[in-house]
């Protein structure tokens, strides 16, 4: 584990960064991007674990670790393979993935049948997992991005994309359920 004395290093004053095995980028490339919005994505969750209790806190907080693998796992360039063996690189797995789909699915069973689109909001918690979503995607769409020209773990790119699904079924719980979600009418205002 690195320590660090001070939290500035100067070293990227000129726009670039390291990555996790010490190349280095661009502040502005794929990789960097789309680990950053995974950073982003992780400061979303803190704001929404302010109006979560019991289990979705716990579930909140689990996922905050979580995102910080993933983004560890898309600061480390997959073709690492003969990485340091005292430092290997964390890579997130099909587990963590099989984990949010049975939580997915427990979630699931007790909501209201959905009949229409919903509107982020209702309760402040269910519009805080809105808004983790929609920063998820872009995470999610820029490692997808970033998978075209580099290579990406797959299990990475599975994760964040089940990781929306689970935030949308989150909100619908925060919602009592889907009882108090804000529905969406299609042309409502002409």
């Amino acid at each position: 584990m690195v320590v660090l004395n001070k939290i500035y290093t100067r070293t990227g004053d000129g726009g670039d960064t390291a990555l996790g095995n010490g190349a280095r980028v661009a502040k502005h490339s794929a990789r960097v991007t789309a680990y950053g919005t995974v950073d982003e994505t992780n400061a979303t969750v803190g704001m929404a674990r302010l109006h979560a209790s019991g289990d979705l806190a716990e579930a909140l907080s689990r996922i905050q670790n979580d995102l910080f693998d993933l983004g560890a796992d898309l600061c480390r360039p997959e073709m690492d393979k003969d990485a340091d063996a005292e430092y290997p690189p964390l890579r997130v797995n099909d587990e963590q993935v099989d984990r949010l789909e049975r939580e997915i699915d427990g979630m699931n069973g007790d909501l209201t049948p959905l009949r229409s689109f919903i509107l982020p909001g209702g309760s402040a918690l269910a519009a805080h997992l809105h808004l983790c979503r929609t920063v998820l995607r872009r995470a999610e769409r820029l490692a997808v991005e970033l998978s075209t020209v580099e290579s990406v773990n797959p299990a990475a790119v599975k994760y964040l994309n089940r990781l929306s699904d689970w935030f949308f079924v989150a909100g619908r719980v925060a919602n009592n359920n889907g009882a108090d979600d804000i529905l969406w009418v299609p042309g409502a205002n002409r």
